[in-house]
């Protein structure tokens, strides 16, 4: 494989672009459209731009990497990775796994079964879905089926359903 600096090295800062501002938008929760999905799977783009810009400089990487600072700093991030895969203590009861679990429930009940569960009456939530751009129709008999599988779309419309509309 003939490999080119001249096309290798600017696909390498296009994914990385690409990944950094979509990253950066979704940890402060602003992204939207296309973000996630453009993050989530356009970062195989870099992952295999990183590893021709890797082949293209292995004389290089070596000799970084045979110093000791270029193996600290390697191994600095090899032991983030290993620490990434540490449990952190919410799964189980009371969890991000039992909050998904019930908000996937939720929102796959009969919108008559969610009312219920908000304590408020049918009419109630027709209105209360209705101003947040979801007007129910027989259709539509589930917060699954107005919003879709997202569970953070899902979320975010049972919270306004669920609010006391104060």
């Amino acid at each position: 494989m003939n490999l080119k600096r001249e096309w290798v090295t600017p696909t390498v800062a296009g994914a990385f672009l690409l990944l950094a501002v979509t990253g950066v938008l979704m940890f402060f929760h602003l992204d939207s459209g296309l973000n996630k999905l453009a993050h989530e799977w356009l970062g195989w783009a870099l992952v295999v731009a990183v590893g021709l810009h890797l082949t293209l400089n292995f004389t290089a990487l070596k000799r970084q990497l045979s110093q000791r600072r270029g193996q600290a700093i390697a191994g600095l991030f090899v032991l983030l990775l290993g620490l990434s895969f540490v449990p952190t203590g919410n799964r189980g009861p009371g969890g991000r796994e039992a909050l998904m679990a019930s908000t996937q429930a939720l929102a796959a009940a009969p919108l008559p079964v969610l009312a219920q569960v908000a304590g408020i009456d049918e009419a109630e939530l027709s209105r209360r879905l209705s101003a947040a751009g979801h007007a129910p129709t027989p259709e539509t008999a589930s917060v699954s089926a107005l919003v879709g599988t997202d569970p953070g779309d899902q979320g975010k419309l049972i919270a306004t359903v669920l609010r006391d509309g104060r």
